[in-house]
Parts: structure tokens; C-alpha cells; sequence
């Protein structure tokens, strides 16, 4: 494993933590909330149906006291019926509670039952249940056990002529309970499968957001790699030259004024391949700043061409520029290079004796620089890899960097516009560069 991989490998563990924790904390957060609404809601539910059920036994406590004395009896199933009107009956139905009803305590001990109800049938509580704050007047609802179940117990006041009874109503929360432990399964069971699921997303997601890096990490090995290919060839004939140099130490310099002349050669092509390399680093950070103003693309296109005419006669070939106004607002000096690689890059590769021409003109919108040449054209498996940086075809002349038109590319780009490449029907390549009017 090579130190780019295993720093991927880092990276993508790091990527799936963070978003593992993301996706816990939001589940975590998520799952409280549903579970302390659940619980809230059915608390809420059940101490309604205690009071609704303290509520009807108060309304029927209401109605026996209003009887004459010895008027109830037991009628079983905790209801009790009035002697003197038969079919008329206190209780019924619990609706799956316990209601009592404890008369005023006489000396400090409670009194029998009312309405007849036998007192070993009662219920039991616990201490604690609220029944001694009730007979001081204080309405209290506590959570407690009976036999081991889990029970809510209301505990009311109500003022009656012997003094002040007090209706209990205990309510079963073994139903609550078991609805409450129902949904944290469902939650956690919903929740590892959801963070299961956001754990493959993640992997599968942090995959792709790591082709990027690889490929920047790439293309920046393959650019360190390259940049020491084309300084290798420089300083190698430089050094050889200054052996020359040294092993002719006592002749003129008029002797040995070939070994300068390659020296200054290739010190040129190294400053050129710096200079190139330096506006590229600087065009990946981001830290070159456009200058733009109105320019015309007409007076760039012949400026630049007029540079470029004595390397065209040097070669033989002929220059032509048909050029007319097209004003745009532009970065002056980076336009002329656009314009000077591409002329440049046209002149190197056309034969000798050929044209090499450049049009300037405009279409709505946009204005377009056309630089034409005669030579070979670029083969059809080239065509994909022009633009890249350092690459250059296996039939190009010597003396470039293949770096030229990566750097148009980026001009144009930031321009606005774009630049492509294609062969002419007649034979030969066309450079063709589109820069939005403004």
C-alpha cells in the first residue's frame, strides 16, 4: 500500500466517522424528542381517565350521601344498589380502574367504608399514595406499585356533612409502560438500521468525494514528475557545455562561443519552463488577479502577431491576420499571451513555406479568435489530451513545454469564454478561442 493510499484510506474513515456521528446525534436527538412526547401523551391520557373516573365517583358520592341512612346495599362487582329504589345503582364499569371512596377519619382512625362496601375488598396502597394529603385538602397524583405493578393513584378531596371524604382512583400502567417499551425497540431497532443504511451511503458517498483529491494528487505527482523531465534536458546540456567550457579554459572565447550560445539557449528555455510553471501554481491557488478594462481583440491579434514575425520568417513561414474591431472588456496583457500561444504554437508545427493565419471576428454576443496552420493536424487519439498540462505529441517539434496551452485554456476560461481544437477539412489544426462581449 503506497503512502497516497493509506492517506486515502485515512481520510475515508474520518469522512465515514463524521458522518456516522452526524447521523447518531440527529437519531439520538430525534428518538428523545418522539420518546418524551409518547410518554408525556400517554401520562396525560392516563391521569385524564383517573380524573374522569373521580369525577363520576364523586357525582355518585353526591347521591348516596343524599340517601337515607341504611339505604345501600352490596350488589357485587363493587355496585352497590339502593334498598328503598330498585334498579338504581352506585358504580359500575371501572374502565380499567379501581375507584374508592375513604369516609372522614374519626380520632385519627379511618372510619369503616361508606355504601356498604366490605373493607377487606378494598385495595390496599402503599404509603405514600396520597391519601393523608388528600384529607388535608390537597389534590396529589403519585406513580407507585401495588403487587408489583406499576400504578398511578389520584388522590381528591371532597367535602361532605361528616367532614372530608376522600375518592382514590389507582389506574393500571402496565398497558403505558408496555407501549412505551413497544416504541424505544421500534426506535432503536429503527435507528441501527437507519445509521446501518447512512453508514453504506457515507461509504459508497466518501468513494466519490475522494476521486477529486486522488486525481489532484495525481495530476500533481504526474506535474512534479514532468517539470523534472523537461528541466532534466537543460541542465544536462548546460552542464555539458560548461564541461567544454572547462576542458577549454585557456582558448578564446571566440573558441568556444558555442558552448555559451547552448548555455544562454537553454538558461531561456529553463526561464520560460519556471515562468510557466510559476503562472500555473499561482492560477491553481487562485492568487492571480484579472485586470479588466475595454480592449479590442482586433489590436491584440495583429500586436501579437507582429512579436511573432521574425520566429515566423526564421521558420519560413508566412503570417497572415485578418482581423476586424471587436471590443470586449478583457485583461489586456493575458489576452496578448492567449493570442501569442496560440500563434506561436501555429507557427512551430506548420512546414516551412506554409501560412499560418489568424482571424479575429464576432458573432452575436461573443467575439472569436480563429489561429489556422497548415501542418499535420492532430491525430484523432490526441485530440482528448491538447489542453493538458505537459503534454505534447509524439510528432511535436522540440523546444516546447507543453504547458502553452494550458495556460490559454485557463485564459480563456477566466475570460469567460472557452477554446477548442480540431482539424481542417483542407488539412491542418484550428484553434478556435469564443470570449463572451461585454
Amino acid at each position: 500500500m503506497t503512502h497516497d493510499d493509506a492517506l486515502m484510506r485515512r481520510v475515508r474513515w474520518r469522512l465515514l466517522a463524521w458522518s456516522g456521528g452526524t447521523t447518531l446525534a440527529v437519531l439520538v436527538i430525534l428518538g428523545a424528542l418522539l420518546y418524551a412526547v409518547a410518554a408525556v401523551s400517554l401520562t396525560a391520557a392516563g391521569e385524564d381517565q383517573l380524573r374522569a373516573r373521580a369525577a363520576d365517583m364523586k357525582t355518585g358520592l353526591s347521591f348516596a350521601q343524599a340517601l337515607p341512612a341504611g339505604s345501600l346495599r352490596p350488589a357485587g362487582g363493587g355496585i352497590v344498589e339502593v334498598a328503598s329504589a330498585p334498579g338504581v345503582l352506585v358504580g359500575g364499569p371501572t374502565s380499567g380502574t379501581i375507584a374508592m371512596v375513604w369516609p372522614p377519619a374519626a380520632g385519627g382512625v379511618t372510619a369503616s367504608p361508606p355504601m356498604g362496601v366490605d373493607a377487606v375488598s378494598l385495595v390496599t396502597l402503599p404509603e405514600g399514595s396520597g391519601l393523608e394529603q388528600a384529607r388535608a385538602g390537597i389534590d396529589t397524583m403519585v406513580t407507585t406499585e401495588l403487587n408489583g405493578t406499576s400504578v398511578r393513584v389520584l388522590s381528591t378531596p371532597v367535602s361532605g356533612p361528616g367532614g372530608t371524604f376522600v375518592i382514590q382512583v389507582v389506574g393500571d400502567r402496565t398497558a403505558e409502560l408496555r407501549t412505551l417499551t413497544v416504541l424505544l425497540a421500534v426506535l432503536l431497532a429503527g435507528g441501527l438500521a437507519v445509521l446501518a443504511v447512512s453508514l453504506a451511503v457515507g461509504w459508497v458517498y466518501a468513494d466519490r468525494a475522494l476521486v477529486p483529491i486522488r486525481e489532484a494528487m495525481r495530476r500533481q505527482r504526474e506535474f512534479a514528475a514532468d517539470a523534472s523531465h523537461e528541466l532534466r534536458t537543460p541542465l544536462a546540456i548546460v552542464r555539458g557545455s560548461v564541461e567544454d567550457l572547462r576542458r577549454n579554459a585557456d582558448q578564446p572565447v571566440a573558441e568556444v562561443g558555442q558552448a555559451l550560445d547552448d548555455i544562454e539557449s537553454e538558461v531561456d528555455r529553463m526561464r520560460a519552463l519556471v515562468d510557466d510553471l510559476l503562472l500555473l501554481a499561482r492560477t491553481d491557488s487562485g492568487a492571480i488577479d484579472l485586470t479588466l478594462e475595454p480592449v479590442d481583440l482586433a489590436a491584440l491579434a495583429l500586436d501579437a502577431a507582429d512579436g511573432l514575425q521574425s520566429a515566423a520568417d526564421r521558420l519560413g513561414v508566412r503570417l497572415e491576420v485578418d482581423a476586424v474591431p471587436v471590443p470586449i472588456t478583457g485583461d489586456p496583457g493575458r489576452l496578448r499571451q492567449l493570442v501569442t500561444i496560440l500563434v506561436d504554437n501555429a507557427i512551430r508545427h506548420a512546414p516551412a513555406g506554409s501560412t499560418v493565419r489568424v482571424g479575429v471576428g464576432a458573432t452575436p454576443g461573443v467575439g472569436r479568435i480563429r489561429v489556422e496552420d497548415d501542418g499535420p493536424g492532430f491525430r484523432p487519439e490526441d485530440l482528448p489530451h491538447v489542453f493538458d498540462r505537459f503534454w505534447r505529441a509524439a510528432d511535436a517539434p522540440s523546444g516546447g513545454t507543453g504547458l502553452g496551452l494550458s495556460i490559454a485554456t485557463w485564459i480563456a476560461e477566466r475570460h469567460g469564454g472557452s477554446i477548442t481544437a480540431a482539424n481542417r477539412r483542407g488539412g491542418g489544426a484550428l484553434l478556435e478561442v469564443i470570449l463572451p462581449i461585454r
